[in-house]
């Protein structure tokens, strides 16, 4: 392998809930969020779940679903100003979303699905594809295609973590080098990678204690961007409470992930 090149272009960070919970407090979020990030050189791109479709348990709370959710993120979308960001299951869903989504999602889960990555490319929006916990980062090359046989060039690739026996996920940051390689943005998801799969009964636990030390790390390896589950009370978060980060601690991480970034691309 030729060695990775850096570059500093403007740093991404998509944030905001796993999941939509209400219209308001989705709104609070995104409205936080959008002062907290002003204060840096970085492009945010807000996110949230309109369907959280691959739940542990049929139980779990999965959002508003598609009519009323894509609304919501509309209206965000209209009173913030910024990018918003959400997933789809099915490729049907994406005629739905295409007038309002600026970044089409394709989840870890459905990564190989074909029809689906084509379907989001065709819109020419950005697609982000997320690195299936069962694919080699040397795969994601196959998504990559696909996207790109639709005329879209605009892809993100996002690592989140790959199954490391039973109910757990490890991230090997070997992956993020490998990955740019591919010449499009490679992002690391660092709320989700550190997931614990169904090990709450029914639900999925984490460890959330790693979410700035893992974010560090992937800058330091010269990724283009985080994404982060955040919440204003995580431990009350209808989803993934375990390893969404708090929305206080928000402005703390992004001006630990500057100063690191200020190192790795110094003039020498």
């Amino acid at each position: 392998m030729s060695r990775v090149k850096y570059q500093k272009e403007k740093f991404i960070l998509i944030a905001g809930p796993c999941v939509i919970e209400s219209k308001k407090t989705t709104l609070q979020i995104a409205q936080k969020l959008k002062e907290i990030t002003a204060r840096y050189d970085l492009q945010f791109i807000f996110k949230a779940s309109f369907d959280k479709a691959n739940r542990t348990s049929v139980n779990s709370y999965r959002g508003p679903g598609l009519v009323k959710g894509i609304k919501i993120l509309a209206e965000i979308k209209k009173k913030t100003g910024v990018p918003v960001l959400s997933d789809v299951h099915e490729a049907h869903q994406v005629k739905d979303v295409k007038g309002v989504l600026d970044v089409i999602q394709i989840p870890a889960f459905l990564s190989r699905q074909t029809d689906l990555i084509v379907a989001a490319s065709q819109t020419k929006k950005i697609v982000n594809i997320k690195k299936s916990q069962m694919m080699s980062p040397e795969d994601m090359r196959y998504p990559i295609e696909k996207a790109v046989s639709a005329g879209n060039k605009k892809v993100f690739v996002t690592e989140r973590g790959t199954a490391f026996g039973y109910q757990n996920l490890i991230v090997d940051l070997r992956s993020l080098l490998i990955m740019k390689k591919f010449g499009y943005p490679v992002i690391l998801d660092a709320t989700h990678a550190l997931q614990r799969p169904s090990s709450a009964g029914g639900s999925t636990g984490g460890d959330r204690d790693f979410v700035a030390p893992l974010s560090l790390a992937g800058v330091a390896c010269g990724i283009d961007g985080i994404f982060l589950e955040v919440h204003p009370r995580p431990s009350r978060a209808l989803s993934d409470r375990t390893t969404s980060f708090a929305l206080g601690n928000v402005d703390e991480l992004l001006k630990n992930i500057m100063k690191v970034r200020e190192v790795l691309y110094e003039e020498k």
